[in-house]
């Protein structure tokens, strides 16, 4: 059974940017398409992005050019690199397992997320 573990949120100023990581233990990583959720204040969940096992990549279209993610199968860990942070930024970012296209990811795990602040 695969536990995502996230880090690297905090609190940053517009403008300003942040690379969270999520490491997985455990399961199957390699073959996964692995993604990034968020949930901001009163939102829905919502995906952000997603990177198949040939690091074919998907992006909302409210973090294309500024967000990007990235995974090392090595250490069994994906990345989320975040740029020109805005304030409509801050949420809850979980990272997320799963299969099927990177557009619409069918999720199997969820970690249990860390906070992005962005002030303005």
């Amino acid at each position: 059974q695969v536990q995502l573990v996230e880090s690297g949120g905090g609190l940053v100023q517009a403008e300003g940017s942040l690379r969270l990581s999520c490491a997985a233990t455990g399961g199957i990583f390699n073959s996964k398409v692995m993604g990034w959720y968020r949930q901001g204040p009163g939102k829905e969940r919502e995906l952000v992005a997603t990177i198949d096992s040939g690091g074919s990549t998907y992006y909302a279209d409210s973090v294309k050019g500024r967000f990007t993610i990235s995974r090392d199968n090595g250490k069994k860990t994906v990345y989320l690199q975040m740029n020109s942070l805005k304030p409509e930024d801050t949420a809850r970012y979980y990272c997320a397992r799963g299969y099927g296209p990177i557009a619409t990811m069918y999720v199997d795990s969820w970690g249990q997320g860390t906070q992005v602040t962005v002030s303005s």
